[in-house]
């Protein structure tokens, strides 16, 4: 999820006008304008809507809506040594404050990344899966998440296959075997969310042929896997900037299923 620490910089924020307020409305119940995308109605006459990630700082509520976002793809992982994210893990005041302004969250788990502190979680293998869900999971639930809803775990770097068969592939059976299968997700490149599908350590979304498969543009060849049900069409760097919300610039994501995971549907 790219978890650098940007500066910050603030933007002044516009009001909330009524659409924000029947588009909030509508992620109270699953993120309403994305089953219309997934329902075939062309995006021209139903935008899907957008979650953001981020790791800096929590960003409050009203922000998130000023900027016309659903709701937040958070942290159910502690920050790697040497390292203080205020977004990490997801707490359950700031959770509750989310769910009060009508946005919906989703859970992810990354604590280490190429090249930091840390190296990337799947390096652990097996045991590191175990070790990783149970953490995963008790942070989830402590902030509220939902029995039911899944967490995306992370894959933060370029694979190939048989890096994915020897390593990342026991680590998910790791996390399968704490979890299970449908409470599993997979972040990553357009490979990494086929490879899961395939392997079937990732669950399904109740919005029919979609997964738990959260991709990123990085690595994609600007392609999107047809079974994902989140694209991460921003990604913020330190070369390329992604947009500011409530002073901190994040990534963006748009939402390609109307059951992405978030806790309000999976009570």
């Amino acid at each position: 999820m790219h978890d650098w620490l940007p500066a910050a910089r603030v933007r002044p924020s516009r009001p909330v006008t009524r659409r924000d307020a029947l588009r909030y409305a509508a992620a109270l119940t699953g993120l309403g304008a994305a089953a219309s995308v997934a329902s075939g109605i062309p995006t021209a006459a139903a935008a899907a809507p957008t979650l953001i990630d981020f790791a800096a700082k929590q960003i409050p509520a009203q922000y998130i809506r000023a900027a016309g976002h659903s709701g937040v793809v958070n942290y159910v992982s502690t920050s790697r040594p040497g390292s203080s994210f205020g977004a990490k893990p997801i707490t359950r005041p700031y959770a509750e404050s989310l769910t009060a302004a009508g946005l919906v969250i989703v859970s992810n788990f990354q604590y280490g990344k190429p090249g930091g502190t840390a190296p990337s979680d799947f390096l652990r293998g097996y045991a590191g899966g175990i070790a990783d869900a149970r953490t995963a999971w008790q942070l989830h639930t402590a902030a509220g998440g939902g029995q039911s809803a899944p967490i995306y775990f992370t894959i933060d770097e370029d694979i190939n296959r048989d890096t994915w068969n020897r390593v990342a592939l026991q680590w998910f059976r790791g996390i399968n075997s704490v979890i299970g299968v449908q409470r599993t997700g997979v972040y990553g490149g357009i490979d990494v969310c086929e490879w899961a599908a395939a392997d079937g350590v990732i669950g399904r979304s109740s919005t029919p042929g979609r997964w738990w498969a959260w991709q990123t543009k990085a690595w994609s060849g600007n392609r999107v896997h047809p079974g994902a049900a989140l694209y991460q069409r921003v990604v913020a760097t330190a070369s390329n900037p992604g947009p500011l919300v409530g002073g901190l610039e994040v990534d963006v994501n748009d939402v390609l299923a109307s059951d992405v995971g978030q806790w309000n549907l999976h009570p």
